[in-house]
């Protein structure tokens, strides 16, 4: 049975650009998927063809269980959207943007009041609410961006890199609104130049690169194909290399490497901090003198250049650009 978001075979293009590419998307209930990609990648493009601002020239797709060509008013009642910028009337006030956006779903006025209210608390935006929109800051803007989107307490959410631009706590207090969100059982598409935001926040996570789905799996999974956990030690004295890399050959489960400008020694392992103390143990007893040494998992950082061949860019505002040209 297909999930709260589905999608089979989604090509889009825009004249010689093919935006998406065969896109399959399959989202249960109640999880948060991560679609993690660059500028340019397909990322916002999938979200304008599932949140039905934009149609697909094929494939097909499902949100809510409600197929997204055949019905799409009944899709937008269904789900809530929070982009990249936040989309709210810097003249009015925090208050009353909320208050607009539920009458705009034909909510009562006073339904629409109380659940102003409501979210006003829930974000942290009470003490301002009766201030213009366009006194917040960037991090109150995002948050009552997010609220507006949750006005009528959709089942299913669409997300697109919701904390660009943002600073380290206001991107944490996102985190914890969306984590509250999924616990209540919101279905999540969120889409991310941020590799630790996928890593902290998605159940499963969709690498897309040039409109195609290259990789998808848990953040373990995906890390677990670029190769396990490793040693690295750095020596003291440079002669010491020969003997470190003999201890270290010992405790490897695969070809050691040196990096001789940097008196590195590395060494594929497994069995994680125990085994660290061993090797820590054998290097003291046979004299050897280390700079460094440390325990290292491969990062979602490390899953996209083995996957891309490239790093994932920093956010920096394009995906704007994104979604009219991919």
């Amino acid at each position: 049975m297909p999930g709260a978001i589905y999608a089979e075979g989604l090509v889009k293009t825009f004249g010689d650009v093919t935006a998406l590419d065969g896109v399959d998307l399959d989202v249960p209930e109640g999880t948060v998927l991560g679609l993690l990609g660059p500028n340019g990648a397909g990322k916002t493009t999938a979200v304008r063809v599932l949140t039905t601002l934009i149609k697909p020239d094929r494939g097909r797709a499902l949100v809510a269980g409600i197929d997204v060509l055949k019905k799409p008013n009944e899709v937008r009642h269904s789900i809530g959207l929070s982009g990249q910028f936040a989309a709210v009337d810097e003249y009015l006030t925090g208050r009353e943007n909320l208050r607009m956006v539920g009458q705009l779903y034909q909510m009562s006025a006073r339904d629409a009041k109380a659940r102003a209210g409501e979210l006003l608390e829930r974000f942290n935006l009470a003490d301002a609410a009766d201030r213009p929109a366009k006194t917040y800051s960037g991090g109150m803007r995002r948050r009552l961006d997010l609220a507006a989107a949750l006005v009528v307490s959709p089942p299913v959410m669409f997300m697109d890199e919701p904390t660009t631009g943002l600073d380290p706590r206001n991107r944490q207090q996102l985190w914890e609104v969306i984590q509250e969100l999924v616990a209540g059982g919101t279905t999540l598409l969120l889409t991310t130049q941020y590799l630790e935001e996928a890593d902290h926040l998605a159940h499963d996570i969709c690498v897309i690169d040039h409109g195609r789905v290259i990789a998808r799996g848990t953040s373990d999974q995906l890390k677990a194909r670029t190769g396990g956990e490793r040693v690295e030690l750095v020596v003291h004295e440079r002669e010491h290399i020969a003997s470190a890399l003999d201890v270290m050959r010992a405790f490897g489960k695969g070809e050691a490497t040196v990096e001789q400008h940097t008196r590195k020694v590395i060494v594929p392992v497994s069995g994680g901090a125990k085994l660290l103390a061993e090797v820590i143990r054998e290097l003291d007893t046979r004299g050897i003198e280390i700079d460094d040494i440390g325990l290292r998992r491969p990062t979602l950082d490390d899953v996209f250049i083995s996957l891309t061949g490239h790093v994932a860019e920093a956010a920096d505002g394009n995906g704007e650009q994104e979604g009219a040209t991919s």
